[in-house]
């Protein structure tokens, strides 16, 4: 089970002698450069990354194990963040793991804690999604037993977000501003409006 076989690199930047197992993924490549596809993929949306979806039909069109094996890389943190850590780890990873990334749309608005149980704050644009839950859509095609993995990890997800959005601010208008908002429109006498009351 995917759970049993986690690995958590705790730091800002993947290299060199942090893991054994990228470690050796890393010296395979180097050792055979014309390996016909990653044993790895590190998930990630950008221009460059293959929908995930594509990567498990080409792995599974080309040998028994289909993707047994496959190695998920996923940097957690802040959009920000993560963006950064993937940054700073391509030196290494970019020699033996590929991008990939779940379906998206830059064009399209993101969602927000209205749209979906599972979102806490607005995303950036459509198909974002927390690490969370990007993790167990990858896990339901990763291993034999997906959708169970992924409706697990759904679940928790769900009872994290209920328990902080208890504590989430209401939403009230602000009563300054509008206030503010109110004298500025106010009417002279003569019909113009005033600036400044």
């Amino acid at each position: 089970m995917a759970t049993q076989n986690c690995e958590i690199i705790v730091g800002r930047k993947l290299k060199y002698g942090q893991s054994e197992l990228l470690d050796s993924l890393h010296d395979q490549a180097t050792e055979n450069p014309n390996m016909p596809l990653p044993r790895a993929v590190y998930l990630f949306p950008g221009p460059d990354a293959l929908p995930f979806g594509e990567v498990s039909c080409m792995h599974s069109s080309l040998d028994d194990a289909g993707m047994d094996g496959l190695v998920l890389i996923v940097f957690d943190g802040t959009w920000k963040h993560a963006k950064e850590m993937l940054v700073a780890s391509l030196s290494f990873i970019s020699k033996f793991a590929m991008s990939v990334c779940l379906d998206f749309d830059v064009a399209a608005d993101g969602g927000t804690i209205f749209d979906s149980e599972l979102i806490l704050r607005k995303e950036s644009f459509a198909g974002c999604v927390s690490t969370m839950e990007a993790v167990a859509r990858c896990l339901h095609v990763l291993e034999p037993d997906g959708p169970d993995i992924e409706s697990s990890i759904i679940e928790v997800l769900r009872a994290m977000v209920s328990f902080q959005a208890c504590y989430l601010k209401p939403l009230r208008p602000r009563t300054k501003l509008l206030k503010n908002n109110a004298g500025k429109n106010k009417m002279n006498g003569d019909g113009k409006k005033s600036l400044y009351q």
